[in-house]
């Protein structure tokens, strides 16, 4: 496992997406704590999150490459366009999905939760062109990565690098569910 800052990420980034879009598994940054991700179209990548994770059926969110990715991908009310105008920021909206995501990512479901963080992780996913699985770097019931002292031991071995940035001070995102006529939000 290797621990890269983002100038490293900068000074690598044509290496590092190559490597994201082709199976890493990784922890990153965002606006409120930090996530494991992966390339979110190919279930094999998905899988190895959720073998990490401990969580077999759990809906995962993504980090959207672009608002024009999830017009394209999501279905989107006049409810959801007028969130869309906060983005980035500490959301996860959840939307009625189109097939653009590897069907384990939320297994059985129609719905997708979308983020794009206020942070410049979003900027090396925009790059990168796909959504990435976002989902906190814990296993399932443990406390929320926010530093390396808190990473679970048995999860470093399975990770391929980390984007760390000192310790994070968030809480996960807001839920904002988009998908019917009436907004729900709720706090994780």
């Amino acid at each position: 496992m290797k621990v890269l800052t983002k100038e490293e990420v900068k000074v690598n980034k044509e290496v590092i997406l190559e490597v994201m879009k082709n199976g890493a598994i990784f922890i990153h940054p965002t606006d409120t704590i930090y996530g494991i991700g992966c390339n979110a179209t190919e279930e094999e990548f998905v899988n190895c999150v959720r073998d990490i994770k401990e969580r077999p059926t759990t809906p995962f969110s993504v980090i959207a490459p672009s608002k024009e990715w999830i017009r394209k991908n999501c279905v989107i009310n006049e409810n959801a366009e007028k969130w869309l105008k906060k983005l980035p920021g500490p959301y996860t909206f959840i939307l009625n999905v189109k097939n653009s995501v590897a069907k384990n990512v939320a297994p059985g479901l129609s719905t997708l939760g979308v983020r794009i963080p206020d942070h410049w992780f979003s900027e090396l996913v925009a790059e990168l062109g796909l959504p990435v699985v976002t989902t906190s770097a814990n296993k399932a019931g443990g406390d929320f990565m926010t530093s390396l002292d808190n990473l679970e031991e048995e999860i470093k071995p399975k990770i391929e690098f980390i984007i760390y940035e000192d310790e994070k001070h968030g809480s996960p995102s807001k839920i904002v569910d988009l998908t019917g006529e009436e907004i729900k939000v709720k706090e994780r």
